[in-house]
């Protein structure tokens, strides 16, 4: 073990090298085994939601089980990455990357074995916490790699690699659920954890501040942890509890009450899990809040866009991700294009210009119908996609580059955790305007359509079912004009709720779009730097 000092990230040279020599922390190979891990998690994001109706099927899931199987997932993964950043910088990151990767490999391995729903969503959650460890330890390799000048480059490729992840999840879920099993779907994970083990085993170089905690803050982690944990799962249950409703008022009331005794802590902790003078800088506190908003907008609006495509449009799981692919094609190609932007005119002109384009997208996307065609969703989605992409890797810049190196990993895990929880949040937020536009326009377009009235009983079923884009069944004998009517009433008032979700999206990426005017480029210096 040699000890060096990490230059300032200003410096115009290359990250420390290793002493013996090989391509053992290499800063490019460093990339490519961090981004080879984190393909999972973004990869997991996505074609899990494919196999979910099978998975509901051959293990005879309820309703309400099968939507743990991702909550759970996300729910771990939100409560434990600031916690795992910490880690991360507590024990190195390249060990946390590690423990990661074999444990998020292991767990998918027993989620394909499993027998039942409920060791399912129990191996789900263990997924959600051993992703969590990953993706923190990752930007934290990158952090300590890569000076600053470079440090937006790498970022973007990483988020190229996520993009690119994404997009193929529909696609490589669609067809292993298809012509494989939905077991399939998890045994996938395993060479690709392997091949993560292997190259962090011979290419990563644990890079570790001198000053970096010796200790826990565990009352800390217990009230960020609970607190939120009370967030999200308050979120994840408003719409079927409702947001007025006690328990949902509670939960969120209980969150808000944790995060403020946290703060109090972290003011008086001998070493706190997150130093309150990390939000002394505005450009990192901005960018937190930032990656919140662009999250609630994007993944808050697009989460509607698979049920428009395969309910409305009446397209299989692998042709909807096939139209997906203007959309994530372009954050493929866009994020490293918007990191040698970033490198060049730094991040405020990029981001902000994301998300003006961002904002063109999502209004664009409130004015598509029942009868759009591929040509004007394809402008949409490219627009989306060249939009998002320097905010992704500008924002994730601003928050970590702007972070001291013995707190990356935190600001990792903070980066991560705004990111779920926008996502979270506007899927919920949206989620109900949607269903309340949905509930308001459907009896009238139920009657302009020349239906009968739908009898009491039947009402709640078929106002659920048009949220999801879904036309109720038709009883044997009815007519195929009578059939296409309640086919395109339904669909006319999910377009209109749609609609509105993705306009209320839209102010929201302009809100975000004036933020970004606050963020710079990082700053902070290094400082001292054990490498090992």
């Amino acid at each position: 073990m040699s000890q060096s000092v990490v230059k300032n990230p200003e410096a115009d040279a290359p990250p420390p090298s290793n002493p013996g020599g090989g391509l053992k922390g290499h800063p490019w190979l460093t990339l490519l085994t961090v981004a080879v891990g984190v393909m999972m998690v973004a990869l997991d994001g996505t074609i899990v939601a494919i196999a979910n109706p099978v998975i509901q099927e051959k293990l005879n899931a309820a309703p309400s089980e099968i939507q743990w199987v991702t909550s759970g997932y996300l729910l771990a993964l939100a409560v434990f990455l600031i916690t795992a950043g910490k880690i991360g910088d507590r024990f190195g990151h390249k060990a946390t990357f590690l423990v990661g990767a074999v444990g998020f490999a292991a767990t998918s391995a027993a989620i394909g074995f499993a027998g039942n729903i409920q060791t399912v969503i129990a191996f789900r959650v263990l997924q959600g916490l051993f992703g969590a460890l990953l993706q923190p330890a990752a930007l934290g390799l990158l952090r300590g790699a890569f000076p600053a000048e470079r440090l937006n480059m790498a970022i973007g490729i990483w988020g190229g690699v996520i993009g690119a992840s994404t997009a193929a999840g529909p696609i490589v879920g669609g067809l292993l659920v298809e012509h494989v099993s939905w077991e399939s779907v998890f045994f996938i994970n395993i060479p690709v954890g392997l091949i993560a083990l292997a190259l962090g085993l011979w290419i990563l170089k644990d890079v570790r501040a001198e000053n970096a905690a010796k200790s826990f803050d565990l009352p800390g982690i217990a009230l960020l942890s609970v607190g939120m944990f009370a967030l999200v799962f308050g979120i994840i249950k408003a719409p079927e509890w409702g947001w007025g409703d006690g328990r949902t008022l509670l939960f969120l009331g209980g969150a808000v009450v944790l995060m403020v005794l946290f703060a109090l802590w972290q003011g008086r902790a001998k070493e706190p899990l997150v130093p309150l003078s990390l939000f002394r800088s505005v450009p990192l506190s901005a960018g937190v809040l930032l990656m919140v908003l662009m999250a609630f907008a994007f993944f808050g609006a697009i989460f509607f866009v698979t049920f428009y495509l395969q309910n409305v449009h009446g397209m299989k799981p692998v042709d909807a991700g096939v139209h997906l692919l203007p959309m994530t094609g372009m954050m493929i190609v866009g994020s490293p294009l918007a990191g040698l932007a970033i490198g060049r005119f730094g991040p405020r002109i990029p981001i902000t210009a994301g998300m003006l384009i961002t904002t063109v997208a999502m209004y664009g996307m409130s004015t598509l119908d029942t009868g759009s065609g591929t040509g004007v969703m394809s402008l949409w989605f490219v627009l989306m996609g060249l939009g998002i992409s320097p905010v992704i890797v500008g924002a994730t810049e601003v928050i970590v580059g702007n972070a001291p190196l013995e707190l990356s990993g935190v600001a990792g895990g903070l980066q991560q955790a705004a990111m779920q929880v926008g996502g979270s949040l506007g899927t919920a937020v949206l989620g109900a305007l949607m269903a309340a536009k949905v509930g308001d326009v459907l009896p009238g377009n139920w009657a302009k359509a020349g239906l009968p009235p739908v009898p009491a009983d039947q009402a709640d079923g078929l106002k659920q079912a048009a949220q999801l884009g879904i036309a109720p069944p038709a009883p044997p004998g009815t007519p195929q004009q009578a059939v296409d009517a309640m086919a395109g009433a339904v669909h006319h008032s999910f377009v209109s709720g749609m609609s509105l979700a993705f306009a209320v999206a839209a102010v929201v990426a302009f809100a975000a779009a004036l933020l970004a005017l606050l963020t710079r480029r990082g700053e902070t210096d290094a400082g001292p730097a054990v490498h090992i």
